[in-house]
C-alpha cells in the first residue's frame, strides 16, 4: 500500500517536472528587459527566448520573431538548445519507463525484480534529466546576473531573470525529487524481498528424535 503511494507520487512529482521542462523549453521568457537608469521607456518589454524573442507593447500587442542564425546568439542560449532539448528527450523516457514499471501494471512474464530494475532506471533517468536541466538554466542566469553588474555592458541591453529560468528551477528540482522517490522505492523492495526470502532455521523435531534414539538402539543390538 505505500509501496503503490510512493510510487503514484514520484509519477505525479515526475510528471509536473516534464511538463515544466516542455514549458521552459519553448518559453520565450530566458531574458527580460530591466528597467534601470535611463531604460525607462516601460511601454515596451523585450522578451528573449531559445528559439525566438518578442516585444510586447502596453500589454496589448505582442510581436515575436524567430532568430534567422543560430550562430548570431550567445554562447550560452546556443548551449541551452541542445541541452534542453535532451533534458526534455531524457524527462519523456523516464515517465515513460516509469509507467512500464509502476506496480499496478500486470504484465505476462514479469517479477518484481525485473520491475525493480525497470523502476531504478526511471528514477536514474529522472535526475539525470533534472541535472541536464539545470546546466542551461544556471548558465544563462548567471550570464544575465554578471551582466547586469557589468559597468561595461550598456544599460539597454542588460536583461534581468525571466519567468522561464525560475519554472526551470522548479521542473529540475521535480525531476530529482521524482528521480530519489524511485530510487528509494527500489531499494525498499530490495530490501523486502532479502527478507521475505530468507531461509528458515529448521529445527529437528520430537519425532526426528525418536527415530535417531531407536535406530542407535537398534544397531546396538545387533553387535550384542
Amino acid at each position: 500500500m505505500v509501496g503503490g503511494a510512493l510510487q503514484i507520487a514520484g509519477l505525479l512529482v515526475g510528471g509536473i517536472g516534464m511538463i515544466g521542462t516542455f514549458a521552459v523549453t519553448g518559453m520565450p521568457q530566458w531574458r527580460v528587459s530591466a528597467f534601470i537608469e535611463n531604460n525607462i521607456i516601460v511601454f515596451e518589454t523585450i522578451w528573449e527566448g531559445l528559439w525566438m524573442h518578442c516585444i510586447r507593447q502596453a500589454n496589448i500587442r505582442m510581436q515575436c520573431k524567430v532568430y534567422d542564425s543560430v550562430l548570431a546568439l550567445s554562447p550560452d542560449l546556443q548551449a541551452s538548445r541542445g541541452l534542453m532539448c535532451a533534458g526534455s528527450v531524457l524527462s519523456f523516457l523516464a515517465f515513460m519507463v516509469a509507467i512500464i514499471g509502476m506496480k499496478c501494471m500486470q504484465c505476462a512474464q514479469s517479477s518484481w525484480q525485473a520491475k525493480g530494475y525497470i523502476i531504478l532506471v526511471a528514477g536514474l533517468l529522472f535526475i539525470l534529466s533534472g541535472a541536464v536541466e539545470l546546466i542551461p538554466v544556471c548558465w544563462v542566469a548567471s550570464t544575465i546576473i554578471r551582466d547586469f553588474y557589468n559597468p561595461m555592458v550598456n544599460v539597454a541591453q542588460k536583461r534581468e531573470l525571466g519567468e522561464a529560468l525560475y519554472l526551470g528551477w522548479v521542473s529540475a528540482f521535480c525531476l530529482i525529487a521524482a528521480g530519489a522517490i524511485f530510487c528509494c522505492f527500489c531499494r525498499c523492495c530490495e530490501k523486502t524481498r532479502s527478507y521475505g526470502y530468507s531461509t528458515p532455521t529448521h529445527y529437528p523435531t520430537h519425532s526426528q528424535h525418536l527415530y535417531r534414539k531407536t535406530e542407535s538402539s537398534y544397531s546396538k543390538s545387533q553387535y550384542v
